[in-house]
Protein backbone atom coordinates (compact mmCIF):
# COMPACT_ATOMS: atom_id res chain seq x y z
CA UNK A 1 0.00 0.00 0.00
CA UNK A 2 0.96 3.17 -0.43
CA UNK A 3 3.13 5.08 2.49
CA UNK A 4 1.44 7.91 4.09
CA UNK A 5 2.91 11.45 4.22
CA UNK A 6 3.43 14.23 6.58
CA UNK A 7 4.10 17.56 6.15
CA UNK A 8 5.84 18.29 9.04
CA UNK A 9 8.83 16.07 7.56
CA UNK A 10 11.43 16.61 4.96
CA UNK A 11 10.78 14.58 1.59
CA UNK A 12 14.30 13.23 2.00
CA UNK A 13 13.61 11.64 5.04
CA UNK A 14 13.03 8.37 6.61
CA UNK A 15 9.12 8.10 5.54
CA UNK A 16 10.23 8.99 1.93
CA UNK A 17 13.31 6.49 2.03
CA UNK A 18 10.88 3.92 3.54
CA UNK A 19 8.01 4.74 0.92
CA UNK A 20 10.28 4.34 -1.86
CA UNK A 21 11.44 0.49 -0.28
CA UNK A 22 7.84 0.06 -0.05
CA UNK A 23 6.91 0.65 -3.41
CA UNK A 24 9.58 -1.80 -4.75
CA UNK A 25 8.48 -4.82 -2.58
CA UNK A 26 4.94 -4.17 -3.49
CA UNK A 27 4.58 -5.96 -6.69
CA UNK A 28 0.63 -7.00 -7.71
CA UNK A 29 0.10 -10.62 -8.35
CA UNK A 30 -3.33 -11.70 -10.40
CA UNK A 31 -3.58 -14.31 -7.41
CA UNK A 32 -1.59 -15.87 -4.71
CA UNK A 33 -0.06 -19.24 -5.88
CA UNK A 34 -0.30 -21.04 -2.40
CA UNK A 35 3.49 -23.09 -1.46
CA UNK A 36 2.36 -24.02 2.07
CA UNK A 37 0.24 -27.32 2.23
CA UNK A 38 -3.20 -27.25 3.69
CA UNK A 39 -3.66 -27.22 7.41
CA UNK A 40 -6.75 -29.59 7.98
CA UNK A 41 -8.60 -29.97 11.68
CA UNK A 42 -10.36 -32.58 11.13
CA UNK A 43 -9.76 -36.21 9.76
CA UNK A 44 -10.76 -38.36 6.92
CA UNK A 45 -13.04 -40.22 9.72
CA UNK A 46 -14.64 -37.04 10.54
CA UNK A 47 -15.21 -35.61 6.91
CA UNK A 48 -16.71 -39.01 5.64
CA UNK A 49 -19.16 -38.84 8.49
CA UNK A 50 -20.49 -35.05 7.53
CA UNK A 51 -20.69 -35.97 3.79
CA UNK A 52 -22.85 -39.21 5.09
CA UNK A 53 -25.04 -36.66 7.62
CA UNK A 54 -25.36 -34.53 4.17
CA UNK A 55 -26.64 -36.84 2.06
CA UNK A 56 -29.37 -37.84 4.38
CA UNK A 57 -30.17 -34.74 5.21
CA UNK A 58 -30.74 -33.93 1.28
CA UNK A 59 -32.37 -37.25 0.35
CA UNK A 60 -34.70 -37.25 3.98
CA UNK A 61 -35.16 -34.04 4.91
CA UNK A 62 -34.34 -32.06 1.46
CA UNK A 63 -34.39 -28.49 0.32
CA UNK A 64 -36.89 -25.73 -0.18
CA UNK A 65 -36.79 -23.61 -3.97
CA UNK A 66 -39.41 -21.15 -2.83
CA UNK A 67 -41.48 -19.08 -5.07
CA UNK A 68 -39.87 -20.49 -8.36
CA UNK A 69 -41.84 -23.05 -10.33
CA UNK A 70 -39.09 -23.39 -13.10
CA UNK A 71 -36.65 -24.80 -10.39
CA UNK A 72 -39.12 -27.00 -9.23
CA UNK A 73 -39.54 -28.64 -12.82
CA UNK A 74 -35.88 -28.48 -13.43
CA UNK A 75 -35.29 -30.54 -10.07
CA UNK A 76 -38.56 -32.84 -10.98
CA UNK A 77 -36.83 -34.04 -14.69
CA UNK A 78 -33.20 -34.61 -12.90
CA UNK A 79 -35.54 -37.57 -11.01
CA UNK A 80 -35.56 -35.28 -7.46
CA UNK A 81 -38.65 -35.84 -5.79
CA UNK A 82 -40.74 -32.76 -4.97
CA UNK A 83 -43.56 -32.02 -2.43
CA UNK A 84 -44.48 -28.29 -2.86
CA UNK A 85 -41.53 -26.45 -3.46
CA UNK A 86 -39.56 -29.16 -1.03
CA UNK A 87 -37.24 -30.95 -2.74
CA UNK A 88 -35.48 -34.54 -1.88
CA UNK A 89 -32.89 -35.65 -4.20
CA UNK A 90 -31.70 -39.54 -4.01
CA UNK A 91 -28.75 -40.07 -2.19
CA UNK A 92 -25.80 -38.99 -4.55
CA UNK A 93 -27.60 -37.25 -6.60
CA UNK A 94 -26.17 -33.67 -5.79
CA UNK A 95 -22.90 -34.89 -5.19
CA UNK A 96 -22.06 -36.80 -9.16
CA UNK A 97 -23.69 -33.56 -10.58
CA UNK A 98 -21.09 -31.23 -9.13
CA UNK A 99 -18.25 -33.79 -9.87
CA UNK A 100 -19.06 -34.29 -13.73
CA UNK A 101 -19.96 -31.19 -14.66
CA UNK A 102 -18.25 -28.15 -12.16
CA UNK A 103 -15.08 -26.97 -13.13
CA UNK A 104 -12.27 -27.40 -11.17
CA UNK A 105 -10.84 -24.08 -11.56
CA UNK A 106 -12.01 -21.35 -13.70
CA UNK A 107 -10.32 -17.87 -14.94
CA UNK A 108 -12.64 -14.78 -13.60
CA UNK A 109 -11.70 -12.76 -16.61
CA UNK A 110 -10.52 -8.52 -15.58
CA UNK A 111 -10.48 -5.65 -18.09
CA UNK A 112 -6.91 -5.86 -18.00
CA UNK A 113 -5.95 -9.73 -19.49
CA UNK A 114 -3.21 -9.17 -16.39
CA UNK A 115 -5.17 -9.28 -13.70
CA UNK A 116 -7.75 -12.10 -14.55
CA UNK A 117 -7.71 -14.28 -11.49
CA UNK A 118 -7.71 -17.88 -11.84
CA UNK A 119 -10.08 -19.35 -9.01
CA UNK A 120 -9.08 -23.19 -8.13
CA UNK A 121 -6.49 -24.94 -7.13
CA UNK A 122 -3.85 -24.27 -4.58
CA UNK A 123 -4.26 -20.32 -5.28
CA UNK A 124 -5.79 -17.79 -2.74
CA UNK A 125 -8.21 -14.56 -4.28
CA UNK A 126 -8.67 -11.55 -2.12
CA UNK A 127 -11.56 -9.23 -2.42
CA UNK A 128 -13.05 -6.66 -0.13
CA UNK A 129 -16.04 -6.46 1.91
CA UNK A 130 -19.50 -6.39 -0.36
CA UNK A 131 -22.43 -5.37 1.28
CA UNK A 132 -22.61 -2.65 3.87
CA UNK A 133 -24.80 -0.27 4.53
CA UNK A 134 -22.60 2.13 6.51
CA UNK A 135 -19.27 3.52 6.61
CA UNK A 136 -17.09 4.41 8.77
CA UNK A 137 -14.02 7.30 9.01
CA UNK A 138 -12.10 9.00 11.58
CA UNK A 139 -13.00 11.99 9.95
CA UNK A 140 -16.63 11.55 9.79
CA UNK A 141 -17.82 8.67 11.99
CA UNK A 142 -20.54 6.42 10.99
CA UNK A 143 -22.82 7.06 8.51
CA UNK A 144 -24.37 5.66 5.13
CA UNK A 145 -22.51 5.10 2.60
CA UNK A 146 -22.80 7.09 -0.84
CA UNK A 147 -22.02 6.61 -4.43
CA UNK A 148 -18.58 8.77 -3.78
CA UNK A 149 -17.94 6.14 -0.84
CA UNK A 150 -18.44 3.73 -3.47
CA UNK A 151 -16.07 4.61 -5.74
CA UNK A 152 -13.49 5.34 -3.05
CA UNK A 153 -13.45 1.97 -2.03
CA UNK A 154 -12.61 0.72 -6.08
CA UNK A 155 -10.10 3.39 -5.88
CA UNK A 156 -8.54 1.90 -2.92
CA UNK A 157 -9.34 -1.90 -4.19
CA UNK A 158 -7.08 -0.67 -7.65
CA UNK A 159 -3.96 0.93 -5.45
CA UNK A 160 -3.86 -2.07 -3.37
CA UNK A 161 -1.29 -4.99 -4.40
CA UNK A 162 -3.06 -6.99 -1.57
CA UNK A 163 -6.19 -6.98 -3.45
CA UNK A 164 -6.84 -9.61 -6.40
CA UNK A 165 -10.30 -9.02 -7.45
CA UNK A 166 -13.23 -6.09 -6.53
CA UNK A 167 -16.55 -6.96 -5.33
CA UNK A 168 -20.15 -6.22 -6.00
CA UNK A 169 -21.32 -3.41 -3.57
CA UNK A 170 -17.84 -2.22 -1.06
CA UNK A 171 -20.90 -0.66 0.78
CA UNK A 172 -24.09 0.63 -0.60
CA UNK A 173 -24.68 3.30 -2.32
CA UNK A 174 -27.63 4.51 -0.01
CA UNK A 175 -28.13 7.74 -1.59
CA UNK A 176 -28.82 6.02 -4.77
CA UNK A 177 -32.62 3.92 -5.63
CA UNK A 178 -32.10 0.72 -5.14
CA UNK A 179 -33.45 -0.14 -8.50
CA UNK A 180 -30.62 2.07 -10.07
CA UNK A 181 -27.73 1.88 -7.70
CA UNK A 182 -26.44 -1.47 -9.42
CA UNK A 183 -25.75 0.58 -13.08
CA UNK A 184 -23.54 3.10 -11.02
CA UNK A 185 -21.77 0.57 -9.10
CA UNK A 186 -20.92 -1.24 -12.38
CA UNK A 187 -19.73 1.88 -13.65
CA UNK A 188 -17.64 2.26 -10.62
CA UNK A 189 -16.25 -0.93 -10.86
CA UNK A 190 -15.44 -0.76 -14.86
CA UNK A 191 -14.02 2.83 -14.47
CA UNK A 192 -11.61 3.21 -11.19
CA UNK A 193 -10.36 -0.21 -11.49
CA UNK A 194 -9.54 -2.89 -14.02
CA UNK A 195 -9.56 -5.97 -11.63
CA UNK A 196 -12.06 -8.12 -11.79
CA UNK A 197 -15.81 -7.71 -10.04
CA UNK A 198 -18.60 -9.15 -9.63
CA UNK A 199 -22.92 -8.80 -10.77
CA UNK A 200 -25.14 -7.48 -8.74
CA UNK A 201 -27.68 -9.72 -7.56
CA UNK A 202 -30.39 -8.12 -5.44
CA UNK A 203 -32.93 -8.66 -8.70
CA UNK A 204 -32.96 -11.37 -11.70
CA UNK A 205 -33.23 -7.93 -14.07
CA UNK A 206 -30.12 -6.48 -12.34
CA UNK A 207 -28.05 -9.67 -13.05
CA UNK A 208 -29.24 -9.55 -16.79
CA UNK A 209 -28.36 -5.60 -16.59
CA UNK A 210 -25.07 -6.02 -15.32
CA UNK A 211 -24.48 -9.16 -17.80
CA UNK A 212 -25.38 -6.68 -20.80
CA UNK A 213 -23.27 -3.81 -19.32
CA UNK A 214 -20.74 -6.73 -19.23
CA UNK A 215 -20.78 -7.62 -22.85
CA UNK A 216 -20.14 -3.82 -23.92
CA UNK A 217 -17.53 -3.46 -21.67
CA UNK A 218 -14.95 -6.36 -22.76
CA UNK A 219 -16.38 -6.02 -26.53
CA UNK A 220 -14.69 -9.39 -28.10
CA UNK A 221 -13.27 -11.12 -24.83
CA UNK A 222 -16.82 -11.75 -24.42
CA UNK A 223 -16.61 -14.77 -26.18
CA UNK A 224 -14.08 -17.47 -26.03
CA UNK A 225 -13.39 -18.14 -29.68
CA UNK A 226 -12.48 -21.70 -28.82
CA UNK A 227 -15.64 -22.69 -26.72
CA UNK A 228 -18.10 -20.19 -28.62
CA UNK A 229 -19.15 -19.98 -24.84
CA UNK A 230 -19.11 -16.42 -22.90
CA UNK A 231 -15.98 -16.16 -20.79
CA UNK A 232 -16.55 -15.91 -17.23
CA UNK A 233 -16.24 -12.09 -16.79
CA UNK A 234 -18.97 -11.53 -13.90
CA UNK A 235 -19.56 -13.46 -10.35
CA UNK A 236 -22.08 -13.03 -7.88
CA UNK A 237 -23.36 -14.19 -4.55
CA UNK A 238 -26.64 -16.63 -4.10
CA UNK A 239 -26.97 -17.24 -0.31
CA UNK A 240 -28.97 -19.55 0.91
CA UNK A 241 -32.37 -18.53 3.30
CA UNK A 242 -30.47 -21.08 5.23
CA UNK A 243 -31.14 -23.29 6.39
CA UNK A 244 -31.97 -25.01 3.33
CA UNK A 245 -34.08 -22.71 1.72
CA UNK A 246 -33.53 -20.64 -1.65
CA UNK A 247 -35.74 -17.92 -2.81
CA UNK A 248 -37.19 -16.54 -6.17
CA UNK A 249 -34.48 -13.72 -6.28
CA UNK A 250 -31.34 -15.63 -5.29
CA UNK A 251 -32.36 -18.43 -7.51
CA UNK A 252 -33.35 -15.72 -10.60
CA UNK A 253 -30.20 -14.33 -10.31
CA UNK A 254 -28.39 -17.51 -10.19
CA UNK A 255 -29.68 -18.97 -12.97
CA UNK A 256 -28.65 -15.68 -15.28
CA UNK A 257 -25.28 -16.08 -14.38
CA UNK A 258 -24.76 -19.32 -15.25
CA UNK A 259 -26.97 -19.44 -18.36
CA UNK A 260 -24.37 -16.78 -19.29
CA UNK A 261 -21.34 -18.98 -17.74
CA UNK A 262 -20.51 -16.38 -15.26
CA UNK A 263 -19.71 -17.47 -11.70
CA UNK A 264 -21.88 -17.83 -8.49
CA UNK A 265 -20.46 -18.35 -5.35
CA UNK A 266 -23.37 -20.66 -3.72
CA UNK A 267 -23.02 -19.76 -0.05
CA UNK A 268 -25.43 -20.73 2.73
CA UNK A 269 -25.76 -17.76 5.57
CA UNK A 270 -24.95 -20.03 8.60
CA UNK A 271 -25.05 -18.81 11.73
CA UNK A 272 -24.43 -21.68 14.45
CA UNK A 273 -27.37 -21.43 17.19
CA UNK A 274 -30.15 -19.97 15.25
CA UNK A 275 -29.67 -21.21 11.36
CA UNK A 276 -27.87 -24.43 12.35
CA UNK A 277 -27.68 -26.19 15.31
CA UNK A 278 -25.12 -25.61 18.23
CA UNK A 279 -23.15 -28.44 17.37
CA UNK A 280 -20.41 -28.53 15.39
CA UNK A 281 -21.13 -31.33 13.16
CA UNK A 282 -24.59 -30.63 13.09
CA UNK A 283 -23.71 -26.92 11.61
CA UNK A 284 -20.89 -28.25 9.19
CA UNK A 285 -23.85 -30.52 7.69
CA UNK A 286 -26.22 -28.27 6.84
CA UNK A 287 -24.17 -25.68 5.33
CA UNK A 288 -22.61 -28.54 3.04
CA UNK A 289 -25.95 -30.39 2.15
CA UNK A 290 -27.39 -26.69 1.44
CA UNK A 291 -24.45 -25.89 -1.05
CA UNK A 292 -24.89 -28.75 -2.71
CA UNK A 293 -28.32 -28.55 -3.60
CA UNK A 294 -27.30 -25.01 -4.83
CA UNK A 295 -24.59 -25.99 -7.15
CA UNK A 296 -26.08 -29.28 -8.32
CA UNK A 297 -29.29 -27.02 -9.32
CA UNK A 298 -26.90 -24.65 -11.16
CA UNK A 299 -25.36 -27.73 -13.01
CA UNK A 300 -28.74 -29.02 -14.02
CA UNK A 301 -29.47 -25.09 -15.16
CA UNK A 302 -26.32 -24.89 -17.50
CA UNK A 303 -23.85 -28.14 -17.06
CA UNK A 304 -20.08 -26.59 -16.60
CA UNK A 305 -21.10 -23.66 -15.19
CA UNK A 306 -18.97 -22.20 -12.93
CA UNK A 307 -19.51 -22.44 -9.20
CA UNK A 308 -17.78 -21.56 -5.69
CA UNK A 309 -18.46 -23.42 -3.07
CA UNK A 310 -19.20 -20.67 -0.37
CA UNK A 311 -19.45 -20.91 3.15
CA UNK A 312 -20.19 -18.02 5.59
CA UNK A 313 -20.39 -19.52 8.83
CA UNK A 314 -20.14 -18.25 12.50
CA UNK A 315 -21.87 -18.70 15.57
CA UNK A 316 -23.58 -16.75 17.83
CA UNK A 317 -24.19 -14.85 21.29
CA UNK A 318 -26.28 -17.46 23.35
CA UNK A 319 -26.47 -14.64 25.74
CA UNK A 320 -27.81 -11.84 23.29
CA UNK A 321 -28.17 -13.38 19.87
CA UNK A 322 -25.82 -11.14 18.33
CA UNK A 323 -23.24 -12.62 15.53
CA UNK A 324 -19.71 -12.92 17.20
CA UNK A 325 -16.61 -13.54 15.07
CA UNK A 326 -12.90 -14.88 15.10
CA UNK A 327 -14.12 -17.44 17.62
CA UNK A 328 -12.49 -20.64 17.71
CA UNK A 329 -15.82 -22.49 16.65
CA UNK A 330 -15.57 -20.19 14.03
CA UNK A 331 -12.37 -21.17 12.70
CA UNK A 332 -13.33 -24.85 13.22
CA UNK A 333 -16.04 -24.17 11.08
CA UNK A 334 -14.43 -22.81 8.34
CA UNK A 335 -11.62 -25.24 8.27
CA UNK A 336 -13.89 -28.40 7.82
CA UNK A 337 -15.87 -26.74 4.84
CA UNK A 338 -12.81 -25.70 2.83
CA UNK A 339 -11.51 -29.44 2.86
CA UNK A 340 -15.13 -30.60 2.06
CA UNK A 341 -14.96 -28.55 -0.97
CA UNK A 342 -11.82 -30.04 -1.92
CA UNK A 343 -13.29 -33.31 -1.70
CA UNK A 344 -15.42 -32.11 -3.74
CA UNK A 345 -13.51 -30.91 -6.50
CA UNK A 346 -15.09 -27.05 -6.10
CA UNK A 347 -12.88 -24.46 -5.33
CA UNK A 348 -14.45 -22.80 -2.18
CA UNK A 349 -14.61 -19.09 -0.59
CA UNK A 350 -14.94 -18.60 2.88
CA UNK A 351 -15.07 -15.06 4.59
CA UNK A 352 -12.04 -12.93 5.95
CA UNK A 353 -11.30 -9.99 8.16
CA UNK A 354 -14.28 -10.36 10.05
CA UNK A 355 -14.94 -9.10 13.46
CA UNK A 356 -17.87 -7.44 15.76
CA UNK A 357 -16.14 -4.69 17.01
CA UNK A 358 -17.73 -1.29 15.76
CA UNK A 359 -14.42 0.69 15.67
CA UNK A 360 -11.03 -0.43 14.42
CA UNK A 361 -9.56 -1.21 17.58
CA UNK A 362 -7.89 -4.12 19.87
CA UNK A 363 -10.80 -6.39 19.09
CA UNK A 364 -11.22 -5.54 15.43
CA UNK A 365 -7.73 -6.48 14.68
CA UNK A 366 -7.69 -10.05 16.99
CA UNK A 367 -11.16 -10.91 15.53
CA UNK A 368 -10.28 -10.32 11.70
CA UNK A 369 -6.44 -11.55 12.36
CA UNK A 370 -7.77 -14.71 13.45
CA UNK A 371 -10.57 -14.97 10.79
CA UNK A 372 -7.98 -14.32 8.28
CA UNK A 373 -5.49 -16.40 9.10
CA UNK A 374 -7.24 -19.95 9.55
CA UNK A 375 -9.37 -18.48 6.74
CA UNK A 376 -5.73 -18.80 4.75
CA UNK A 377 -4.24 -21.40 6.59
CA UNK A 378 -7.16 -23.79 5.67
CA UNK A 379 -6.44 -23.10 1.84
CA UNK A 380 -9.71 -21.20 0.21
CA UNK A 381 -9.37 -20.14 -3.03
CA UNK A 382 -11.52 -17.21 -3.33
CA UNK A 383 -11.98 -14.56 0.37
CA UNK A 384 -14.72 -11.87 0.45
CA UNK A 385 -14.58 -9.82 3.07
CA UNK A 386 -10.65 -9.33 3.17
CA UNK A 387 -11.11 -5.73 3.43
CA UNK A 388 -13.00 -3.09 5.51
CA UNK A 389 -15.59 -5.30 7.56
CA UNK A 390 -17.05 -4.05 11.02
CA UNK A 391 -19.35 -4.06 12.79
CA UNK A 392 -20.80 -7.26 12.01
CA UNK A 393 -20.69 -6.48 8.17
CA UNK A 394 -23.31 -3.26 8.72
CA UNK A 395 -20.07 -1.15 8.38
CA UNK A 396 -16.72 -0.52 5.85
CA UNK A 397 -14.12 1.14 7.70
CA UNK A 398 -11.90 3.41 5.89
CA UNK A 399 -9.11 2.91 8.26
CA UNK A 400 -10.16 -0.53 8.57
CA UNK A 401 -9.85 -1.14 5.04
CA UNK A 402 -5.95 -0.36 4.86
CA UNK A 403 -5.31 -1.87 8.24
CA UNK A 404 -6.96 -4.86 6.39
CA UNK A 405 -4.46 -4.51 3.41
CA UNK A 406 -1.59 -4.46 5.45
CA UNK A 407 -2.12 -7.64 6.88
CA UNK A 408 -3.19 -9.15 3.46
CA UNK A 409 0.41 -7.90 2.36
CA UNK A 410 1.34 -10.63 5.69
CA UNK A 411 -0.61 -13.05 4.35
CA UNK A 412 1.14 -13.04 0.79
CA UNK A 413 4.07 -13.97 2.25
CA UNK A 414 3.12 -16.42 4.28
CA UNK A 415 1.88 -18.34 2.03
CA UNK A 416 5.25 -18.07 -0.54
CA UNK A 417 6.49 -20.86 2.00
CA UNK A 418 10.50 -21.15 2.30
CA UNK A 419 12.71 -20.44 0.14
CA UNK A 420 15.23 -22.87 0.16
CA UNK A 421 17.17 -21.99 -2.99
CA UNK A 422 20.96 -21.24 -2.65
CA UNK A 423 20.00 -17.81 -2.00
CA UNK A 424 17.50 -18.78 1.33
CA UNK A 425 19.91 -20.91 2.41
CA UNK A 426 22.31 -18.20 3.11
CA UNK A 427 25.77 -20.83 3.27
CA UNK A 428 27.86 -18.36 1.87
CA UNK A 429 26.65 -15.75 4.36
CA UNK A 430 27.27 -18.57 7.40
CA UNK A 431 30.92 -19.05 6.26
CA UNK A 432 31.47 -15.40 5.86
CA UNK A 433 30.06 -14.34 9.24
CA UNK A 434 31.37 -17.13 10.88
CA UNK A 435 31.19 -17.38 15.00
CA UNK A 436 30.28 -14.42 17.23
CA UNK A 437 29.62 -11.64 14.46
CA UNK A 438 26.79 -10.10 12.67
CA UNK A 439 25.51 -10.27 9.77
CA UNK A 440 24.47 -6.59 9.02
CA UNK A 441 27.34 -5.98 6.73
CA UNK A 442 28.01 -9.24 4.86
CA UNK A 443 27.28 -9.50 0.89
CA UNK A 444 24.27 -11.35 1.53
CA UNK A 445 22.31 -8.65 3.71
CA UNK A 446 23.35 -6.02 1.47
CA UNK A 447 22.25 -7.90 -1.50
CA UNK A 448 18.94 -8.87 -0.09
CA UNK A 449 17.77 -6.10 2.79
CA UNK A 450 15.41 -4.35 0.48
CA UNK A 451 13.05 -7.08 -0.22
CA UNK A 452 14.37 -9.64 2.55
CA UNK A 453 11.12 -9.61 4.97
CA UNK A 454 7.71 -8.04 4.82
CA UNK A 455 7.42 -4.37 5.72
CA UNK A 456 4.15 -3.60 6.50
CA UNK A 457 3.23 0.10 5.48
CA UNK A 458 0.92 1.12 8.76
CA UNK A 459 2.73 -0.35 11.51
CA UNK A 460 5.57 1.46 13.70
CA UNK A 461 8.86 0.07 15.11
CA UNK A 462 10.80 3.85 15.90
CA UNK A 463 11.86 4.10 19.23
CA UNK A 464 8.92 5.62 21.67
CA UNK A 465 10.72 9.24 21.79
CA UNK A 466 10.66 9.16 17.75
CA UNK A 467 7.41 7.73 17.83
CA UNK A 468 6.15 10.98 20.22
CA UNK A 469 8.30 13.72 19.06
CA UNK A 470 6.38 12.40 15.68
CA UNK A 471 2.86 13.14 17.11
CA UNK A 472 2.46 10.20 19.05
CA UNK A 473 -0.11 8.39 16.29
CA UNK A 474 -1.80 5.69 16.27
CA UNK A 475 -2.18 2.71 13.75
CA UNK A 476 -6.04 4.07 12.65
CA UNK A 477 -4.49 7.66 12.81
CA UNK A 478 -1.54 6.74 10.49
CA UNK A 479 -4.27 4.61 8.55
CA UNK A 480 -6.40 7.72 7.80
CA UNK A 481 -3.63 9.49 6.37
CA UNK A 482 -2.37 6.75 4.41
CA UNK A 483 -6.46 6.21 2.44
CA UNK A 484 -6.46 9.96 1.96
CA UNK A 485 -3.10 9.65 0.20
CA UNK A 486 -4.06 6.84 -1.37
CA UNK A 487 -6.99 8.43 -3.22
CA UNK A 488 -5.72 11.87 -4.01
CA UNK A 489 -2.61 9.82 -6.17
CA UNK A 490 -5.25 8.08 -7.57
CA UNK A 491 -5.74 7.42 -11.55
CA UNK A 492 -7.58 5.92 -13.57
CA UNK A 493 -6.89 2.71 -15.37
CA UNK A 494 -7.44 3.34 -19.28
CA UNK A 495 -10.56 2.84 -20.62
CA UNK A 496 -11.78 3.09 -24.21
CA UNK A 497 -13.34 6.60 -24.38
CA UNK A 498 -15.86 4.47 -26.98
CA UNK A 499 -16.65 2.05 -24.33
CA UNK A 500 -17.33 4.16 -21.60
CA UNK A 501 -19.58 6.40 -23.84
CA UNK A 502 -21.67 2.61 -24.98
CA UNK A 503 -21.76 2.24 -20.76
CA UNK A 504 -22.96 5.41 -20.15
CA UNK A 505 -25.78 5.25 -22.96
CA UNK A 506 -27.17 1.93 -21.97
CA UNK A 507 -27.37 3.21 -18.05
CA UNK A 508 -29.05 5.85 -19.05
CA UNK A 509 -31.43 4.15 -21.76
CA UNK A 510 -32.06 1.77 -19.14
CA UNK A 511 -32.83 4.45 -16.27
CA UNK A 512 -34.88 5.92 -18.16
CA UNK A 513 -37.57 2.98 -18.37
CA UNK A 514 -37.88 2.71 -15.17
CA UNK A 515 -38.91 5.20 -12.35
CA UNK A 516 -37.16 5.56 -8.95
CA UNK A 517 -38.07 2.75 -6.34
CA UNK A 518 -36.23 1.81 -2.91
CA UNK A 519 -36.88 -1.86 -3.24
Amino acid sequence: MNEISSSSRRGGGRDAKRAARLGATAAAVPFISRKLPYVELLNEAGLALIEENAEQILSEIGCEFRDDPEALEIWKAAGAEVTGELVRMPRGMCRQLIQDHAPSEFVHQARNPARSTTIGGKRTVFAPTAGPPFVRCLDKGRRYGTIGDFNNFAKLTQASPWLHSSSTAMCEPVDLPVNKRHFDMFLGNAVHTDKPFFSAVSAPSRTEDCIEMAKILFGDRWINPLTGEPNTCLMGVMNGNSPLTYDATMLGAAKALARANQGTLVTPFIMAGAMAPTGLAGAIAVTLAEAMAGMAFLQLVKPGAPVIFGSFVTTLSMQSGAPTYGTPETSLLKNALMALARRLGVPSRTGGSLCSSKIADAQAAYESAQTLQTTVLGGANFVLQSAGWLEGGLVTGYEKFMMDCDQLGMMHVLLNGYDLSENGQAMDAIREVGPGKHFFGCAHTQANFENAFYRSPLADYASWEQWEAEGAKDIQVRANAAWKKTLAEHQDPALDQGVRDALEAYIMRRKGQMPDANY
